[in-house]
């Protein structure tokens, strides 16, 4: 009898792990699309990702690169290190302009940023917190603390 016990626990903690690592896969399967990564340009310069994958890719406005054609926008986001062109079709935020704080979602295709999403910056004082510790690590930027 005692055998039958423990020969039947065994079975459910078995079926329990078996479980829990398809329900993890599943979780992870589905958050695929969801995840992006942010990457400086400097990051994108010394290792640029296949173009399968969508990332953020963020910095400063480059001074003298914004080329407006039509509904496309093409402009360099620069860290101080390294600068990658972008590309984004669409309206572009009120506050995008030269020398501004960026965040552009896309792929690189080419070696070109295809932007599929374009932040700016909502006031000021803001920059995203990612694009002012990528511009921190260059010595390009200096403000206070982002929120």
């Amino acid at each position: 009898m005692r055998s039958l016990k423990k020969t039947r626990r065994i079975q459910v903690i078995a079926l329990a792990v078996v479980l829990l690592a398809a329900s993890t896969a599943l979780v992870g399967y589905a958050m695929r699309d969801g995840i992006s990564f942010f990457r400086s340009p400097s990051q994108v310069a010394e290792a640029p990702p296949p173009p399968s994958e969508v990332f953020r890719v963020g910095g400063l406005v480059a001074e003298g690169t914004l080329v407006s054609q039509g509904e496309t926008v093409v402009f360099d986001v620069t860290d101080g290190g390294a600068a990658v062109r972008v590309s984004y079709t669409g309206i572009t935020p009120d506050l995008f302009r030269e020398g501004e704080g960026v965040v552009a979602l896309g792929r690189l295709e080419d070696g070109v940023f295809t932007a599929s999403e374009l932040l700016a910056r909502h006031d000021e004082t803001y920059m995203p917190r990612e694009v002012a510790d990528a511009l921190r690590e260059q010595g390009v930027y200096r403000g206070g603390e982002e929120g």
